[in-house]
C-alpha cells in the first residue's frame, strides 16, 4: 500500500477524527468551532486536523486570523472506493 494509503487509514482509525470529518461533511468550520463542539482542547483539535490534512482528507483556507477547514470530497470518495475494493477482494478470497 502506498504511503498516502497508509496515512489515509491511520487518519480514519481515530474516532475523534471521524467525528471531525462528519462535522465537515455538513460544511466548512473554523478549528475553534470544532474544538467547542467536540469539547476538546484547541491543541488536540489542531493535532487531529493536521493528521487529516496530511492524509489530504481536509483542505484549509485563511479567513482573517482563523483557519477554515472543509472536507476534501474527492479524496473521501477515493478512500471509499479503495475500501470497497478491499472488501470485494476479501469476499472473493473467501469463496
Amino acid at each position: 500500500m502506498s504511503e498516502h494509503g497508509e496515512n489515509l487509514f491511520k487518519a480514519l482509525a481515530d474516532r475523534q477524527r471521524r467525528k471531525i470529518l462528519e462535522m465537515l461533511r455538513r460544511g466548512e468550520l473554523a478549528a475553534g468551532d470544532i474544538a467547542s463542539a467536540l469539547e476538546l482542547a484547541p491543541a488536540t483539535v489542531s493535532h487531529h486536523l493536521a493528521k487529516l490534512k496530511a492524509a489530504n482528507l481536509v483542505r484549509t483556507r485563511r479567513a482573517g486570523q482563523q483557519r477554515i477547514y472543509a472536507l476534501n470530497v474527492s479524496v473521501v470518495e477515493e478512500a471509499l472506493l479503495l475500501i470497497a475494493g478491499l472488501l470485494k477482494s476479501e469476499k472473493e478470497h473467501e469463496q
